[in-house]
């Protein structure tokens, strides 16, 4: 969970207690923060503009869970294919390898984005979720001149409404991809 508010507002009392039990927490209000039940304050000469803050972070890493299937290709480095924590499933960028034998399906984009769009599938289905769970995607590219062979692609495998996404082109990709597709799907 998480809000801020950068304008002055008038907030109701909020009981701590009942929200600790559930997440370690850190709330600040104007120039005053809360960190469970401690209470930290700033100076007059830090005081600008009223800001509210609250936040809750993961740090039991039992509700963090990996995820890794043989129907795609194993990671390269110290990284999971994908993790679960919170009801999302953040998938690992993926290539166009073939599982088996850890090479490309070719050289060509439109092969490789299909490669790739198949394995992130294997991985979403190991870990309980589907193209349709898919929320965000994040597609690299070697040559952002082939933006449309890998859309074509793409857009065969997530329904409407299609997921939010960047694209960039970037200086290289492991293993010299021409793709490589993350994702966080929501479970």
């Amino acid at each position: 969970m998480a809000w801020s508010v950068a304008k002055s507002f008038s907030a109701p009392a909020i009981d701590f207690r009942a929200i600790r039990s559930k997440a370690p927490l850190a709330a600040s209000f104007g120039c005053a923060s809360f960190a469970s039940s401690n209470l930290w304050s700033c100076s007059s000469k830090t005081r600008s503009k009223t800001f509210a803050s609250l936040s809750a972070s993961l740090t039991d890493t039992s509700k963090k869970e990996a995820v890794q299937t043989e129907k795609a290709p194993a990671a390269l480095g110290p990284y999971s294919q994908a993790i679960k924590a919170n009801n999302l499933l953040f998938v690992s960028g993926c290539l166009g390898l073939i599982p088996e034998t850890g090479k490309f399906i070719s050289d060509g984009v439109e092969e490789q984005t299909e490669q790739v769009l198949k394995n992130m599938g294997e991985i979403l289905k190991a870990s309980g979720a589907s193209y349709s769970s898919v929320v965000k995607t994040t597609i690299m590219l070697a040559d952002l001149k082939d933006f449309k062979k890998v859309n074509d692609v793409y857009a065969k495998y997530f329904p409407a409404p299609a997921p939010a996404r960047s694209t960039y082109q970037v200086a290289a990709l492991p293993l010299d991809a021409k793709v490589e597709i993350e994702c966080i799907a929501a479970l």
